[in-house]
């Protein structure tokens, strides 16, 4: 029978660092992230950009051409917005995929 090194996940996974580098953490060896808490936050990001990324649209268009802050201005906002609330919807996603495999 192999006995498997210190540093190795003894349920049989492989370990994400390399077999050649000693463990000098106090992390436990099968660490996980915290499901729950990061699909509340992706969630409440999901919801806050959303009504950022249309609030700043709504502005924009409604904007006239020399208001300040100016439609662009405006636009740029909407589209951080926009690529935040995709960043949450990306997140809660691989939260539903990590939390299926952690079923089966």
């Amino acid at each position: 029978m192999s006995e498997m090194p210190p540093h190795e996940p003894s349920d049989g996974r492989q370990s994400r660092s390399p077999t050649y580098r000693r463990r000098a953490g106090t992390e436990p060896l099968t660490a996980r992230s915290d499901l729950v808490l990061r699909a509340v936050l992706s969630t409440a990001a999901l919801v806050v950009f959303a009504l950022a990324t249309a609030g700043f649209a709504w502005w924009a268009t409604s904007s006239s051409g020399a208001s300040s802050p100016s439609s662009t201005v405006l636009g740029v906002l909407a589209a951080v917005c926009g690529v935040l609330l995709l960043v949450a919807v990306l997140d809660l996603v691989v939260i539903r995929r990590r939390r299926s495999g952690q079923r089966s």
